[in-house]
């Protein structure tokens, strides 16, 4: 079979050098993150939170397999499969690089913080930590554009052959895991493995989107004219003019769209009621704002 890798056409403006090192810095920082945190929190209080990490942890609980041997082990096979499986859909050559790094930075954190002093024994503790540090590796992983193999390529070789979306068949796999520690471990390290998968996305969202969540707002108001020219005076936001249509009456309303911070949000209430108590006024989170008076685009 041969072997190619695409050109992502819907790509941006060729980025700088320095923007390319430090994607290829956040992988390896994330990857050693990822490793300590397994070391320190994971592995010694048994907890298989979901991927090759779990699966090296039951390794080690029930034959004493070295979990850095393990990791790479699978992880190697994992990465030469999607290659020769997935072909061009396993991504675009820097993705695969990237990834490759982290399937083998990940595995040698492991193998050189082995022997640092534990933090805790307290399992419940060992979760939560171990979720919050796993999760915040993992985020700075994916803002460095990149991966760590696992059992997301496992996910992606299922989802070639059974069709299936990919959070399903990787969500799949990771129950699995899960099922596999409450048996040859112990039904308690499976739920404490549940809290800890549920941190470590949180973590990778806040890793990924920030603290900061802005609102959007959409305004369907009789008196669209006076609210718009408020906004943009009184609260010195950007507004969009939408040309909607009700599903009922079939008539044509104008919609105003707006983001703004949290702190101006209820100015904008306060706003909108004073100006027409009648409007129609939603307001929603807005996760990442990118443009004039928000953050700039990376």
């Amino acid at each position: 079979m041969a072997l190619f890798w695409k050109k992502d056409k819907h790509a941006a403006a060729p980025r700088g050098w320095r923007a390319i090192v430090l994607d290829y810095f956040y992988v390896v920082i994330g990857s050693v993150i990822l490793g300590i945190s397994f070391n320190l929190f994971q592995l010694p209080n048994r907890i298989a939170a979901g991927g090759v990490s779990g699966i090296s942890i039951i390794l080690h609980y029930t034959l004493g397999w070295e979990p850095a041997y393990v990791i790479w082990g699978l992880n190697i096979p994992l990465f030469i499969c999607g290659i020769l499986i997935l072909g061009r859909s396993f991504g675009y050559f820097d993705y695969a690089l990237k990834t490759l790094i982290g399937t083998l930075f990940l595995p040698l954190s492991v193998y050189l913080t082995a022997g640092w002093p534990v933090v805790t024994h307290n399992a419940l503790l060992g979760s939560l930590y171990g979720g919050i540090g796993v999760g915040f590796g993992l985020g700075i992983v994916f803002r460095g554009r990149g991966s760590t193999g696992g059992t997301a390529l496992a996910g992606q070789v299922f989802q070639k052959f059974t069709g299936l979306s990919l959070g399903i068949c990787v969500s799949a796999i990771d129950g699995m895991i899960v099922l596999a520690s409450a048996f040859f471990l112990s039904p308690e390290s499976a739920l404490y493995a549940l809290i800890s998968i549920y941190l470590q996305a949180k973590m990778i969202d806040v890793v990924q989107l920030g603290f900061n969540t802005e609102k959007m707002a959409l305004i369907i108001s009789d008196k669209e004219t006076v609210m718009r020219q408020a906004i943009l005076d009184e609260i010195d936001r950007g507004v969009t003019r939408i040309t909607s249509q009700g599903g009922y009456t079939g008539d044509n309303r104008p919609m105003l769209m707006t983001v703004v911070s949290q702190s101006e949000l209820t100015h904008l209430k306060q706003l909108v009621r004073a100006i027409d108590p009648d409007s129609f006024f939603i307001i929603t989170n807005a996760t990442e704002v990118f443009g004039k008076g928000f953050y700039t685009r990376t």
